[in-house]
């Protein structure tokens, strides 16, 4: 096919084109030429623009990307799931890799074919506005499930995954969304290119360029890290877009070309083979094919590699079938949301309250997120993309905080007021008056605080991360009538949220639940769930504090600020249970290795509580003492297990041995001979230890 291929055919595979309002013209002019990719299309426009591919010479169709970033989210009517950052609550790959292959099967029966997911960046500094779609902070746990979920998405040839943005995106200066991240290559190796590499080995077809710069140089542009470590290194044989309006952005905003025409040469021979909703690249680059500046070997490289992807989904076979459009919000699909749902709860705080044991009279549900589904949501649903709106009539069917006590709780009395907004107002003063007036004639008390859209997302990086508006205050007053009280946070990332813990009685945390969040929050304060999720991500004790990942490098002076307790206020890998768990007789199979060499972990867990329960067993490892230095703990193995009360189990899990090994400035990668750590536990307070040396 490549062969018999003009070049202006070649070009158009390389161009995507958005649907959205305000490009109507573009779209139509592409949509009539033959172009490659289409974004944001939903259901019967697809099967238009197919139409008018299939009148073309080649009639090659065009592939059709969306961002299903939580399901099949821009869809309503479609499954929901809670967003990246909650789903990663759940150490979860196998029901994470089933959230991936039931999206899939939703995107395939809307007729589309490539959906932007998973997002690969670190959320190390959360003042970034787009933490809600990462799986966290540690390169380890982001790559695992990262790579479970691109199984799901692609092992049925449903839709093809986009693993992004590579790379170093979230790790922008001072979370600036997009801006210049000050790394090394070296680093990139050690910590961001982790995930995407995992990702990569389980099948991941395409690739999305990120905004920003490493060290200056625009990551659209980056030869080294496109071409020469993702293709060629990587072995990455799939494609590569870059990200919205990248290749413009050069010269608008990044001001690193003057002209589009060399903007457009240098994205293309650095590595980008589609260029999304930059519209005159079609154009430039046609120009630049035409004088000799874009050699034809680089454009077919790149038109082969989208065409594979084409071939590798069926695109060409007449007699594939879609899934039919029944399986979208079916039965199936809603519970595994249910299942994942009630996995990605994080309990916080409990002095005893939870589970609630006698069913409460009357119960005051109070907050501004307690019935707010866009906050419940989070980012990129049918409320904020493509275009945001304030009201939807939603098809599917979902649970607020509100709805769930009422459904969990139904022979109790439910009042509701939200006490106070996101934004302090003039009208606080009364509406919390009123608030604690209610709450005081209760018997229980379920307190929603959060954050919503305006402060997360694109563009809307955050520099204080404690609650706002009169959230604190209105908890401090609730807390103060004495009644029982149980606090939900419905946040997109981690907020500075002691005041709050130190006024409330139990703590839950369900970052953006999805369509089940309410219902399954309930279920748990009714003692119908157990929590068993554990943070994917560290919460601050101040956004001063920031950034405060787990897995720091050691030589800090002091090792905490001297106005701030030290470490954060919940850990990465900290979540609480209705049960206890008790770990014991950790052992290796050899406690003397070569580098060649793998090793099996064992240790003993045993629920000590009265109730069944979900635990995740972390093993952890630390170089003791390293020419290049690495941090103070590392995660590498972690399995979720299943105990009744009483029970114990022996769990063994793997090390390779390749997994010590530290990157040199240089770019190789070597395990040094010496002694290590080995930290296995459920509490990252409490881990065992044992010792290992390496030969």
């Amino acid at each position: 096919m490549l062969e018999s291929m003009t070049l202006e055919e070649k070009l158009l595979q390389m161009q995507q084109v958005s649907c959205e309002p305000g490009y109507e013209e573009d779209f139509a002019r592409f949509v009539k030429l033959g172009g490659g990719s289409f974004l944001h299309v939903l259901s019967d426009q697809a099967d238009e623009v197919r139409d008018a591919a299939a009148k073309t010479n080649h009639k090659i169709p065009p592939i059709f990307g969306i961002d299903a970033i939580h399901g099949h989210s821009l869809l309503n009517g479609a499954v929901i799931f809670p967003s990246q950052l909650a789903i990663a609550c759940s150490w979860n790959p196998e029901l994470i890799g089933e959230m991936g292959r039931a999206t899939a099967e939703e995107v395939n029966a809307d007729g589309l074919d490539w959906v932007f997911s998973p997002v690969l960046c670190l959320g190390r500094d959360t003042r970034w506005g787009r933490v809600d779609e990462t799986f966290g902070e540690d390169p380890y746990l982001a790559g695992e499930l990262g790579a479970a979920i691109v199984d799901g998405y692609e092992r049925d040839g449903n839709v093809v995954a986009c693993i992004k943005h590579y790379i170093g995106y979230g790790e922008a200066t001072g979370a600036r969304d997009s801006y210049d991240a000050e790394v090394t290559e070296r680093k990139i190796r050690e910590v961001f290119l982790r995930p995407f590499r995992r990702a990569i080995e389980a099948g991941a077809s395409t690739v999305m360029t990120a905004y920003g710069s490493i060290d200056g140089l625009p990551l659209t542009t980056h030869t080294r890290l496109l071409r020469e470590i993702l293709k060629d290194e990587l072995g990455f044989d799939g494609f590569v877009v870059t990200d919205w309006n990248n290749i413009k952005s050069l010269c608008t905003k990044q001001l690193a070309y003057e002209k589009f025409e060399d903007a457009t040469c240098a994205a293309v021979l650095a590595g980008n083979d589609m260029s999304m909703n930059s519209f005159g690249f079609y154009d430039a680059a046609l120009a630049l094919a035409r004088e000799g500046r874009l050699p034809a070997e680089v454009i077919d490289d790149a038109v082969r590699r989208i065409l594979r992807v084409k071939f590798s989904l069926g695109m060409f076979d007449p007699e594939k079938k879609r899934m039919p459009r029944s399986v979208i919000g079916c039965d199936e699909h809603i519970e595994i949301n249910r299942r994942l749902t009630r996995q990605s709860m994080v309990l916080l705080e409990n002095n005893g309250v939870l589970p609630i044991k006698d069913t409460p009279k009357r119960i005051a549900v109070i907050g501004p997120n307690a019935d707010d589904l866009r906050a419940q949501y989070g980012d990129w649903t049918f409320f904020s993309h493509p275009k945001p709106k304030d009201h939807v009539d939603v098809k599917g069917d979902f649970y607020t905080a509100l709805r769930g006590i009422k459904t969990v709780f139904a022979d109790s009395e439910v009042i509701h007021l939200a006490g106070c907004g996101r934004v302090e107002c003039e009208e606080d003063d009364r509406t919390i008056a009123e608030a604690v007036a209610a709450a005081r004639e209760c018997d229980l008390i379920v307190f929603v605080p959060g954050d919503d859209l305006s402060q997360n997302g694109e563009h809307k990086d955050r520099a204080d991360l404690v609650l706002s508006g009169r959230q604190n205050e209105l908890a401090r007053r609730l807390h103060e009538t004495g009644v029982p009280m149980v606090s939900l946070l419905v946040i997109g990332k981690p907020l500075c949220v002691g005041e709050l813990a130190q006024n409330t009685d139990a703590l839950i945390c369900s970052f953006n639940g999805g369509d089940l969040g309410g219902l399954v929050a309930a279920e748990i304060i009714a003692g119908k769930v157990n929590p068993s999720g554990k943070l994917p991500i560290s919460f601050p004790h101040h956004p001063a504090q920031i950034p405060c990942y787990y897995n720091e490098l050691p030589g800090w002076h002091g090792g905490k600020y001297m106005d701030v307790p030290k470490g954060p206020l919940y850990p990465f890998g900290y979540g609480l249970s209705y049960t206890t768990f008790e770990y014991s007789d950790l052992a290796l199979s050899s406690d003397r290795v070569s580098a060649d060499d793998t090793v099996e972990v064992s240790v003993t867990v045993t629920n000590t509580g009265d109730r069944d329960g979900d635990e995740i067993v972390e093993l952890y490892i630390n170089d003791a003492v390293s020419t290049i230095l690495t941090p103070v703990r590392e995660l590498r193995g972690f399995e979720r297990i299943t105990l009744a009360a009483g029970e114990s189990r022996r769990v063994t899990m793997t090390l390779p041995i390749s997994e010590l090994s530290i990157v040199y400035p240089d770019g190789h990668s070597a395990v040094e001979p010496g002694r290590f750590e080995i930290m296995v536990g459920g509490d990252p307070a409490a881990l065992l230890v044992t010792e290992l040396y390496v030969d």
